[in-house]
């Protein structure tokens, strides 16, 4: 009994663990910089900071914006290799009958799948988003259980999905916020902005009847860097615009939701952009493709993995506040044991100012990695063996 008395007392007289530090939050404008939109966001791709948010957790139909997880899944495909921009993508009867704006697609239609996403990206083609839909997912169906899965995986906590273009059904909803980070995600594939940025082009080419395509994104052509990304609109969903611009090393992304109007939707989303371009810089810790450090796995067939940037890593800072006193460190998990799988989180890459953390990116392994066999591992030890001294 005195020894836990002992005990307790001494307990009670430690000092509190320190709390984890927090990544500071950069001061918002203290004016309504989308006051016409319903729901607004912006932030910045490269770090994921926020900028300016305004109900950016409500959950709205977000129309054709839709269609940037649509693109998402389909990149996401192409990297991977289940998928070539120059495969073949036939029209079911069903993608064909899709109304509102299409690309005309006639049932039995082959276009690539390049076209296709030319066909999403600048007119909003919502039966080419049903016939990439159906091509990569076997059904429509299917799709959309991928598009749930893939916002599940993403922490999209305000997103159900019921169709891949966006067109008007019961519980199809997003976010202001889930669709920034869903853009987010699409432009980690930069090929994208290849479609997205595009102001006009032509489909059926070699045809008698070429498809003139103008991008539904006016800011593309009007406002300086901007290049992608998805605009939308129905009468529930008023005029909706995920959009991108670059800058020097600073990439935005702006989302509003609920706008009474095209004119006002645009305004509105360039001065979000103007404020941010005016006010911040970005700062680069590593590019994408820079190695980074490498990862120790225990009893792996590869006992140490390359860790490489898979985006560029920066912080976002006022600009005349860029660059002082930052340095950043890798910070791995002390016991990674195989079987490693491609993906799985490792470590973080922290970045200070000082003693301050300014971010934290998560770090994950590039590749799967399997158990050794003994003989790998008999090998290993004896060689170590012979190395010391």
């Amino acid at each position: 009994m005195l020894a836990a008395a002992l005990l307790s007392a001494a307990l009670a007289a430690a000092p509190a663990a320190p709390a984890a530090a927090k990544e500071p939050v950069p001061a918002k404008p203290a004016t309504d910089l989308a006051p016409n939109a319903k729901s607004a966001i912006l932030m910045d791709a490269d770090s994921g900071t926020v900028v300016f948010e305004k109900n950016s957790h409500a959950a709205l139909p977000p129309a054709s914006i839709t269609k940037i997880m649509t693109m998402l899944l389909v990149m996401e495909a192409i990297d991977q290799g289940r998928l070539k921009m120059t495969d073949k993508v036939q029209t079911s009867e069903y993608a064909a009958s899709m109304g509102g704006s299409q690309i005309f697609l006639e049932p039995g239609e082959v276009m690539s799948v390049e076209d296709m996403l030319k066909g999403v990206a600048l007119a909003s083609g919502n039966d080419a988003s049903v016939a990439l839909a159906e091509k990569l997912g076997g059904s429509e169906a299917e799709f959309v259980r991928m598009m749930n899965e893939k916002a599940k995986e993403l922490g999209l906590t305000d997103t159900k999905f019921m169709n891949p273009n966006g067109l008007p059904a019961s519980g199809h909803v997003s976010s202001a916020h889930d669709i920034a980070i869903m853009s987010r995600e699409l432009l980690k594939y930069e090929q994208i902005t290849k479609f997205t940025g595009l102001y006009q082009d032509y489909l059926r080419k070699d045809s008698e009847k070429p498809f003139w395509l103008v991008n539904t994104n006016k800011l593309v052509r009007f406002y300086h860097g901007a290049d992608g990304l998805k605009t939308g609109f129905t009468s529930e969903a008023k005029f909706c615009l995920s959009a991108t611009a670059r800058r020097d090393n600073l990439r935005l992304i702006a989302v509003v939701m609920g706008e009474p109007n095209t004119k006002t939707r645009n305004a509105e989303v360039s001065h979000l952009f103007d404020y941010a371009f005016a006010q911040y810089t970005n700062v680069p810790i590593y590019k994408k493709g820079d190695a980074i450090g490498t990862l120790k796995v225990e009893k792996g067939k590869i006992a140490q993995v390359p860790l490489v940037a898979d985006r560029s890593y920066s912080v976002l800072l006022k600009k005349g506040d860029a660059g002082k006193g930052i340095r950043h460190e890798l910070v791995l998990d002390s016991s990674v044991k195989a079987p490693v799988k491609a993906g799985q989180p490792v470590g973080k890459l922290v970045v200070y100012r000082g003693e301050q953390v300014l971010k934290e990116f998560p770090v994950a392994s590039p590749l799967a990695v399997d158990k050794a066999g003994w003989w790998t591992l008999f090998k290993r030890s004896a060689g170590h063996l012979f190395m010391s001294e």
